[in-house]
């Protein structure tokens, strides 16, 4: 399973390189396109998407990526394994240019995410953890060099995950761009609860991280979502010992459904 990490992180650093040759080129046309759901999607998109799909294609398991072809659900039951990817995870913050944006890969075992891997590729943080290894992150990488060449070597290098908490601010992190009115009530309520409170605004699975770092203390999210935007960090968020739940905040989220739309959930510390 370290191997397969290790390929997981080789893919999503080299997808971020390419995210980042298409971002930084002030020559370069993003060559926005509109998909099905108005959504968008860009030439980095397209290229992280290639780049992680060859490199995972080295392992047994079958890739369910948001940018590749649609797979059927009488074929997608039978994958007891699979991979869950969003290759560019906040499009729309990419387009922006408020550098928001991640690259998503998990490993998903009989519906459960197992290994996750989050790149962000402006500030250049790598976030990883599985069940058996727990959660890290490390900043300042932009790929594997020499004496990154094992998960253990990436270990002594990164911080164990969640970071202790310093002060009794209780932050909440929401969507910059997806801010639904049921969140909005959700929040004031968790005012009255917690005089000392702060909202955090950022994009794409960024929220998720930070919920993970211990950097935010509780993420809710009532608006659509699809199963690329969060298995990965589901993944790491439950290695560093907190829970990812549907609102009743019991029920786990649950992957390679028929349909790949998330009920809402509550990112949070686990009891």
């Amino acid at each position: 399973m370290q191997n397969v990490l290790l390929i997981a992180i080789k893919a999503a650093l080299k997808a971020g390189e390419e995210i980042l040759n298409i971002y930084e080129d002030p020559t370069m046309d993003f060559q926005i396109e509109r998909k099905a759901d108005n959504s968008p999607l860009t030439i980095a998109d397209k290229k992280a998407h290639e780049t992680i799909f060859d490199l995972l294609s080295t392992t047994p398991y079958p890739i369910l990526s948001e940018e590749g072809k649609s797979v059927d659900y009488d074929i997608r039951k039978s994958w007891d394994t699979l991979w869950i990817v969003d290759p560019l995870d906040g499009t729309k913050e990419f387009i922006k240019k408020n550098g928001e944006f991640t690259v998503n890969i998990a490993l998903v075992h009989a519906g459960s995410p197992v290994l996750g891997v989050i790149y962000v590729p402006v500030k250049q943080d790598l976030y990883f953890g599985s069940q058996t290894l727990g959660a890290y992150k490390i900043s300042n990488i932009t790929s594997l060099n020499s004496t990154l060449t094992s998960i253990e070597k990436l270990i002594e290098t990164s911080t164990k995950l969640p970071l202790a908490k310093n002060d009794n601010v209780y932050r909440v992190v929401a969507s910059r761009s997806h801010l639904s009115p049921e969140t909005e009530t959700f929040i004031a309520e968790e005012k009255i609860l917690h005089p000392q409170i702060e909202l955090l605004s950022k994009g794409s699975s960024i929220k998720i991280c930070l919920v993970a770092e211990g950097a935010a203390d509780i993420y809710p999210r009532f608006a659509p979502t699809m199963e690329w935007d969060t298995a990965a960090g589901d993944a790491i968020a439950r290695a560093a010992g907190m829970k990812v739940c549907q609102i009743d905040r019991t029920t786990p989220l649950r992957y390679n459904k028929e349909n790949l739309l998330n009920p809402w959930f509550i990112v949070e510390k686990a009891l």
